[in-house]
């Protein structure tokens, strides 16, 4: 793994490791882990093995990233390579792009709730750094009302499990409930 060991940082992606880890090892036979050069989702090949996530480097933004399209997965999703999504690299056409917005809208706005959750700057990726061209305002104000609906209607087993564990390691809350406030995420914040 290819982890900075001198970082200083209060956002150490190994905290996120171990806190992952100690969430869903046992509950959902899944690790989190870094050091890749590429983010990569693979199921277990055998019984008894782990699922990995792998997340870029030692990036925490990718780990937090990589952790929300493990949460929007369902279980048959869960059991195929990078949850069987297709992805075009950088330097999308514009269908491309739009379609590559429509469906992350959901993992970037849990992106959004994990980053608040550990007192972390989330900022929306269009991904395309070959166009040249950062996230669309349709696509913030997109991850700007999913979040707001997350607050109002709630999250997964998942999500909800990764948000107290972070939540309690980086003191952000008092309880979950208290974090999932509208309130706490402006539009400001990404306009």
């Amino acid at each position: 793994m290819l982890y900075d060991v001198g970082s200083t940082s209060r956002h150490d992606s190994r905290d996120l490791v171990m806190l992952f880890d100690q969430t869903f090892v046992g509950s959902h036979f899944t690790r989190l882990c870094g050091g890749a050069e590429e983010p990569l989702y693979t199921p277990a090949g055998r019984p008894g093995e782990l699922h990995r996530i792998f997340f870029t480097r030692d990036y925490f933004a990718s780990a937090l990233h990589e952790v929300a399209h493990w949460c929007v997965a369902g279980p048959a999703r869960r059991e195929r390579e990078d949850y069987g999504y297709w992805y075009a690299p950088d330097g999308r056409t514009a269908d491309q792009q739009a379609e590559f917005e429509r469906v992350e809208v959901r993992p970037q706005a849990l992106e959004r709730l994990f980053a608040r959750a550990a007192d972390f700057d989330f900022r929306p990726s269009a991904d395309n750094l070959a166009a040249g061209l950062g996230p669309s305002e349709a696509f913030r104000r997109a991850i700007h009302e999913q979040t707001l609906r997350f607050c109002e209607r709630g999250v997964n087993e998942r999500v909800s499990a990764f948000l107290t564990s972070l939540i309690s390691h980086y003191g952000t809350a008092t309880s979950l409930s208290g974090f999932l406030r509208p309130q706490r995420f402006g539009w400001s914040e990404l306009a």
